[in-house]
């Protein structure tokens, strides 16, 4: 059955993470996603990390379900190719930097008098102006910037970076939120708009709620200061391995001395919330070092009969073979074409009516050029002069 986004075409100019995986994640859901690539090498992720020829393992991860169609859009004709595309979709994505498409004749005013009803999403740094416009934006530029890194210091007082693309992927999502509401306003008599995005921007909306909370209220004189949710977010050394827990609420922490064994509440540094908080280092020292007395599953198996929540840490080469994992199908491993037997993670929500799965492999650079142009009315004949021409189809890098 197909997916709810069935009979909804997109068309994606990005590179590196968000824009393409907020493509990705419309595939997954349904849409027709035509990926356009430059002639000389394609998307730059598809080479960064572990690789299959020409395709990456991230890469492969945030472009299935698209065809590639690779156009030079330095080239008029070029251009005039992807208005051909751009007329007959509902979306248009590009993660150019600001200015970019405008030179290229791509900008939102452009498409727009091409397709009146084009959803058109432009993801950026920074935003489209400002005094960051010009710099080259990656996630980890966007983590330091926002207060991320700063909220993983350590114990030395050293800020560190959450290691992997942690504000791509959320970018990505909120571009993918975007996209369906816009559709639904269209849907509803709005016509088309222009969504516009920046990573910095999500990175703060992601992080604040928690992360910031100690500089959310300014009338200090009303606030009753607290130690921060996420201090306790720790994992403790076992026996064997690694254990996470955080249990400090009235009912919890209780539990948590039945399970360990401990007379912590009958020490009254620990008696009650407000005095575990005020002595939350001991606490969190004399935790430390009776867990590490412990083998991890036991120790999990103790704390899970007493109802504290807790997880002994999954290694990497793992996780998929965590019970509850395997037990919700996440992860599905089957053969791809072009990368032999692969290992992949399934679409996270489930739909009754109109159900998703994983789409089409990640597609080789130019895989669908001829294809797809054909589909849009190119006659065979133009599609061979433009590639003689280089206007279509890649190039030696």
């Amino acid at each position: 059955m197909p997916g709810p986004l069935h009979g909804f075409t997109v068309i994606e100019a990005c590179q590196m993470i968000a824009g393409p995986l907020a493509g990705a994640q419309l595939a997954d859901l349904g849409a027709e996603v035509i990926k356009v690539e430059n002639p000389v090498g394609g998307d730059r992720m598809r080479f960064l990390g572990s690789r299959v020829k020409d395709i990456s393992a991230v890469f492969a991860g945030a472009n299935r379900g698209k065809r590639s169609v690779v156009l030079d859009l330095q080239q008029a004709p070029g251009v005039d190719l992807l208005e051909q595309l751009v007329s007959r979709a509902d979306v248009f994505i590009q993660n150019f930097r600001p200015g970019v498409a405008a030179r290229l004749g791509i900008d939102e005013p452009a498409l727009r008098a091409v397709n009146e009803r084009l959803i058109y999403v432009s993801v950026s740094g920074f935003g489209e102006t400002g005094p960051y416009v010009d710099q080259k934006s990656y996630d980890y530029v966007i983590q330091a910037l926002s207060g991320m890194a700063a909220l993983q210091t350590d114990a030395n007082g050293n800020p560190s970076l959450v290691r992997n693309f942690v504000i791509d992927k959320v970018t990505a999502g909120y571009a993918t939120q975007a996209v369906l509401a816009a559709l639904l306003a269209r849907e509803r008599g709005a016509g088309g708009q222009h969504v516009q995005l920046s990573m910095l921007d999500v990175a703060l909306a992601f992080l604040w709620p928690d992360g910031m909370m100690q500089h959310t209220f300014l009338d200090d004189s009303r606030v009753s200061h607290a130690t921060h949710v996420a201090d306790g977010y720790l994992v403790r050394a076992t026996k064997d391995g690694h254990l996470a827990l955080m249990a400090t609420s009235e009912r919890q922490f209780p539990a948590l001395c039945r399970a360990l064994g401990t007379d912590w509440m009958d020490d009254p540094r620990f008696a009650t919330l407000p005095a575990r908080e005020q002595n939350a280092d001991s606490l969190s020292a004399e935790m430390s070092a009776v867990i590490a007395r412990w083998d991890s599953v036991a120790l999990a198996d103790a704390l899970h009969a007493h109802d504290v929540p807790c997880a002994v840490v999954n290694p990497i080469d793992r996780v998929h073979l965590d019970q509850q994992v395997v037990h919700n199908g996440s992860i599905i491993e089957h053969e791809r074409p072009w990368l032999g037997r692969v290992r992949e993670v399934r679409p996270p929500v489930g739909y009754s009516s109109t159900p998703t799965g994983l789409g089409r492999h990640a597609p080789r650079h130019d895989e669908h050029t001829d294809e797809v142009l054909a589909e849009f009315g190119i006659a065979a004949e133009r599609i061979a002069s433009l590639r003689a021409a280089g206007v279509v189809g890649r190039r030696a890098t």
